[in-house]
């Protein structure tokens, strides 16, 4: 058990004080991972925004990368999706994507890797179950679906001429996903308890 510990530490301390390129490499697998994880899909009728798999991926690479490259392994996903690769939900690709009804949410996925690296990094009592329960169930809700909203809101008056209801917009862009969001976060909750430390280190 105390070799688990020592290892999880220094695995910790590593993926901080590693070189420039390994950061970018690991940013770019996590990148490759939400990508993986946005095809898990279901499409609703009613909505244009589809269930996926890809925002625990998302919460997870603050975790596991830190306060900067989580963030910066988002900005990679958008980024190559916007050259074309088809990696984001529903094997989609380029600009029309952001531009669309889900265009917000992307948004959303930068803040929310940086806010959880940031936290996971500055507190090590975050990383335990019941504060990363807590951080990640206000991070995903705030910082996910209020940009998410608010695109798609401004998506659905560039297309029909109005602004939706407060009911109408909640119904596509919030209600739909939050008993999987939920399953989501005490997932994320749970792996970071197993993978991280909880003594602060030097930097």
């Amino acid at each position: 058990m105390d070799n688990y510990f020592q290892r999880r530490q220094s695995l910790f301390e590593w993926r901080s004080n590693t070189s420039l390129v390994n950061k970018v490499i690991m940013a770019f697998f996590m990148a490759c991972i939400t990508g993986i994880m946005a095809q898990v899909i279901i499409p609703l009728p009613w909505t244009p925004v589809p269930v996926t798999a890809q925002t625990f991926a998302v919460l997870m690479a603050g975790v596991v990368l830190g306060r900067r490259w989580g963030g910066i392994s988002q900005i990679m996903y958008i980024a190559i999706g916007l050259l074309g690769v088809p990696w984001y939900a529903g094997l989609t690709g380029g600009y029309e994507i952001l531009l669309g009804a889900t265009g917000g949410y992307f948004l959303g996925f930068v803040l929310t890797a940086f806010v959880m690296g940031y936290v996971t990094d500055k507190y090590a009592q975050s990383r335990n179950f019941r504060p990363m329960l807590g951080l990640t169930f206000l991070v995903n809700f705030a910082l996910i679906y209020i940009p998410g909203l608010l695109g798609l809101g401004l998506w659905m008056y560039l297309t029909e001429g109005t602004f939706p209801t407060f009911l109408t917009l909640i119904s596509m862009g919030l209600l739909p996903f939050i008993l999987g969001d939920l399953v989501k976060i005490g997932g994320v909750a749970a792996l970071t308890k197993a993978i991280t430390p909880k003594e602060d280190y030097q930097k």
